[in-house]
């Protein structure tokens, strides 16, 4: 890659212990034109040859921690290069998904159109993937449709950080990713902090791309399938207490999407303690986040 094609865009990969299929990530986006900031968080020394073989790759920057603080100060080191390096839109991504070659061309491409079609009137805090492929099929996000000049815009409360395009001057006006949260519920709590500023979380409905959630499964649950995520009892304890301490303003801003998101974490420890592995485990874990919360 000898020039940028997109240097409007600025692409962040979060790591920590990938495999060997990162450098595959890291070589598809970054081929797709734009800059390629790898943030990896404190990996073993088991992540050296790959994180030096993404390195390599023209156009990418590898930046290694030597202590695990989570996914959201990655995030905030790819916000802050963005803005230091003009950029308009910051993408970001987990080491765990997979895009389609033309991927930044086309969300940015929806992105400006969506931009230019709601002119002054609604303004745009970050668009994703209307087709999110994981394990238990597509993930279903909840649309309300937002009219435009050329008919409507589907819209949601939040999206998954990998994937999603962030608008480098709406996300610093809030304040960027809060690191206080770590790992868990950083892209929802951004989300939530757009939408109070008046921006809109928009969805381009035809682009699709593939991500992987944790060690997650299908399972059968009360005669529905429902995605086990299989996250350790660490995880669930901040999964817990990192949406608790979210749900009262996001009661204040959608009671909906607070309910549902309470609904969805509810159901997520109810599968941790029943039917995956390590049930005793995780149970504490959910318990752990609830009392933390509660203090």
């Amino acid at each position: 890659m000898s020039s940028l094609v997109n240097p409007s865009v600025l692409s962040l990969i979060a790591t920590y212990s990938p495999d060997s299929n990162l450098l595959s990530l890291v070589t598809g986006v970054s081929s797709q034109g734009i800059r390629v900031v790898v943030s990896d968080d404190a990996s073993p020394c088991t992540a050296d040859p790959v994180l030096r073989d993404c390195g390599l790759v023209l156009g990418v920057t590898v930046i290694r921690h030597d202590r695990n603080e989570g996914i959201a100060r990655g995030l905030n080191e790819g916000l802050r290069t963005a803005h230091e390096s003009g950029c308009r839109w910051l993408l970001t991504s987990d080491q765990d998904s997979m895009f389609p070659d033309t991927y930044v061309a086309d969300i940015s491409s929806f992105a400006q159109s969506v931009g230019s079609l709601w002119e002054d009137s609604v303004r745009v805090g970050a668009v994703g993937a209307g087709i999110v492929i994981n394990a238990s099929g597509q993930l279903k996000y909840p649309i309300t449709q937002v009219a435009s000049s050329s008919g409507p815009v589907e819209t949601t409360e939040e999206v998954i950080a990998s994937g999603t395009l962030w608008n480098v001057d709406a996300l610093l006006e809030v304040g960027g990713f809060d690191e206080s949260l770590g790992l868990d519920a950083v892209d929802a709590a951004a989300c939530l902090r757009l939408r109070e500023a008046g921006y809109r979380i928009a969805l381009a409905p035809e682009l699709r791309m593939e991500h992987q959630l944790g060690d997650s499964r299908c399972v059968q649950l009360l005669g529905r399938t429902v995605l086990a995520t299989g996250h350790s009892g660490e995880r669930r304890a901040t999964m817990m207490r990192n949406r608790l301490s979210l749900a009262p303003a996001e009661f204040k801003q959608s009671p909906k999407h607070a309910f549902r998101t309470l609904r969805r974490v509810s159901v997520n420890a109810l599968l941790g303690a029943t039917v995956e592995g390590g049930r005793w485990e995780k149970a504490k874990g959910s318990l752990r986040g609830l009392v933390r919360r509660s203090k």
